[in-house]
């Protein structure tokens, strides 16, 4: 895996990108993550957005987590940040979809309509490269070096 925090975090986006679907939680509330589609913006690589309802368990904001894995299930994240509601209508014209308006038949003026933002502080990345010895080795029950294994980064900020 790429050891600088800009390539780790465009590791991280274009995997979203392919794939954008996390488990978020509040942190701490005793309540359960729950699978919500990432809207990603180029212009803000630190901050992931979410259509929601007002009424999602995360509309009250506060420390959260997400989980991410791949499409492919060859990269993993485990981030952490700050979520709140940030309704600024030029971001949601700018990440609204189709998608979006299928859960959201009033539009972008539904009432029920939320715009949760992700401020992440940090994160815990896994890639699972596994090389081609290590994939045969996991075939037929061989044991699987460390370096054959792929590799795990914590990046405490992503901002560049």
């Amino acid at each position: 895996m790429a050891t600088d925090t800009h390539a780790l975090k465009q590791k991280m986006w274009d995997k979203m990108s392919a794939g954008p679907f996390l488990m978020v939680g509040l942190a701490n509330s005793g309540t359960h993550s729950e699978p919500l589609t990432a809207q990603l913006d180029k212009d803000q690589v630190d901050t992931i957005w979410f259509f929601i309802g007002k009424d999602n368990r995360l509309a009250g904001g506060g420390a959260a987590m997400a989980q991410f894995v791949s499409k492919g299930q060859d990269f993993f994240a485990c981030i952490d940040g700050q979520v709140r509601i940030d309704n600024d209508p030029a971001m949601i014209d700018k990440l609204w979809n189709k998608q979006v308006e299928a859960w959201f038949p009033g539009g972008k003026t539904d009432p029920n309509l939320a715009l949760l933002r992700f401020d992440i502080d940090s994160a815990e990345l896994w890639e699972a490269d596994v090389s081609l010895a290590g994939k045969l080795k996991m075939l037929f029950g061989g044991t699987i070096r460390s370096d054959e294994a792929g590799s795990h980064a914590k990046v405490e900020s992503t901002v560049v």
